[in-house]
């Protein structure tokens, strides 16, 4: 009924599946990401990702796929033999370390292993203390 008294007032309806990519993060836009327990950070700028932990301060590059899907953005690639996928979405984030808070939160798996993060860019900052 619903749908019959749409098309009864000249309102085009969405077509099911038809969603906008999402657009919020430019492509040259830098995005940082981290996490704790455990201690892990990425840098995305355009296909590489820098991948560091406390045992590898000055990471590991690996090219990644960027995906726009339509709730955020997917990143896909391989480290040491292992599929690696992060999703960043919007939405506010706590490190529950300091008093910042990030404007994206994210997902990274390697392999089997589950992470969770937050994130922000160059355009789009997290808001608190640089050095708290």
């Amino acid at each position: 009924m619903a749908a019959l008294l749409a098309s009864c007032s000249g309102e085009s309806q969405p077509v099911p599946g038809d969603v906008p990519a999402f657009d919020g993060i430019a492509e040259d836009e830098t995005i940082t990401a981290l996490g704790t327990e455990p201690f892990w950070s990425a840098k995305i700028a355009g296909t590489a990702m820098t991948y560091s932990t406390p045992d590898n301060i000055d990471g590991t590059e690996i090219e990644v796929s960027r995906f726009a899907g339509n709730g955020g953005l997917g990143f896909s690639g391989t480290l040491n033999g292992e599929a690696l996928l992060m999703a960043v979405t919007p939405g506010d984030c706590s490190d529950q370390m300091s008093d910042r808070t990030y404007p994206f939160t994210v997902t990274f798996n390697i392999g089997e292993a589950q992470m969770v993060g937050c994130a922000y860019t160059d355009r789009q900052p997290f808001a608190g203390e640089e050095n708290p």
